[in-house]
């Protein structure tokens, strides 16, 4: 562990000088521009979104000091070698699966927290972890944002996730949390929510009153979007809406597409949304022929955009 107490050696190491580091810590406002992008169940979730020069330094943060903090094997969030669908994998085929939701994770996570956990004195001198919180944090919570968010969100969680994991394995129950969907699965989840929130409440978070879902088998069981009855499955709704999306893509053009919907996204963003869309399909099913053309045009298409704005 690299223990730093002088200013000039973790600007050394972030790529970065301590002037601007202190400049942007200090006129933070300046620095953060709002972003609304549509939630999936409907809404709009707000974002604060860095500027380039802060992203530039939060990245370096995340890069040199949060990336080799540990994080408990449950969170499979915003991690190296898991996602969405090695999440849901471990709910395959469960009696029941219960599904909560941590209500407004990022915005309830408190400074003191991220100070005192993230940027321990044992490793930071006093200034440094005023500095790095401030670098990290942003009026009332973590900006959603910024790309050290998450893994703050991972680290903070740790002792939260060893504790409740060790206490659904004694019980025979599957546990995994992604970002702030915490899944559980097997034969009977009797006392669960009760456990968790009596674990969470202290760590300032609550659970959502209108998000929990108990699901046995017989109906439908889906985790971080997936379904886990029998194998793991892309709901046939969404397959449908991707590859129906790529349709009117390829028949109208991309621009003609977004008017006829409404859509105020720029081409680019509409095609990496879609991308994303077609590699999610893939992971499930690295057989899906549909998919597998529908991104090798969705490639060349986005290929095409950027080479004609060159």
């Amino acid at each position: 562990m690299i223990v730093y107490r002088e200013a000039s050696t973790l600007a050394r190491d972030l790529g970065t000088d301590v002037k601007t580091l202190y400049a942007l810590s200090n006129s933070l406002p300046s620095h953060y521009h709002p972003v609304q992008i549509p939630k999936r169940d409907g809404g709009w979730r707000q974002l604060a979104v860095p500027d380039e020069a802060l992203k530039g330094v939060q990245r370096s943060i995340h890069r040199e000091l949060l990336a080799h903090m540990p994080v408990s094997p449950y969170a499979t969030a915003y991690r190296c070698g898991s996602g969405a669908v090695r999440n849901a994998a471990r709910h395959v085929g469960a009696p029941e699966v219960l599904s909560l939701d941590i209500r407004r994770c990022f915005d309830s996570v408190r400074y003191t927290a991220v100070k005192e956990t993230v940027f321990p004195p044992e490793q930071f001198s006093e200034p440094l972890r005023v500095l790095l919180a401030m670098l990290c944090y942003y009026r009332d919570g973590l900006p959603q944002g910024a790309p050290t968010s998450p893994a703050i969100l991972n680290i903070l969680l740790r002792d939260f996730d060893e504790a409740l994991g060790g206490w659904c394995r004694a019980r025979g129950i599957v546990y995994s949390r992604y970002c702030d969907d915490l899944t559980f699965s097997g034969q009977t989840l009797d006392g669960v929510r009760a456990r968790v929130e009596e674990v969470l409440g202290p760590l300032g978070f609550s659970l959502h009153p209108d998000k929990t879902r108990l699901r046995r088998d017989g109906r439908r069981q889906k985790v971080t979007g997936l379904v886990v009855n029998h194998g793991l499955h892309v709901p046939t709704e969404d397959r449908r809406a991707v590859r129906q999306a790529v349709y009117y893509c390829r028949r109208f053009g991309v621009e003609d597409h977004l008017r006829r919907i409404g859509s105020t996204q720029t081409p680019q963003a509409y095609l990496d949304r879609l991308l994303g869309w077609t590699g999610y399909l893939l992971a499930t099913d690295p057989a899906d022929k549909a998919a597998k053309r529908d991104r090798a045009w969705l490639l060349e298409e986005r290929r095409r955009i950027q080479d004609k704005r060159i």
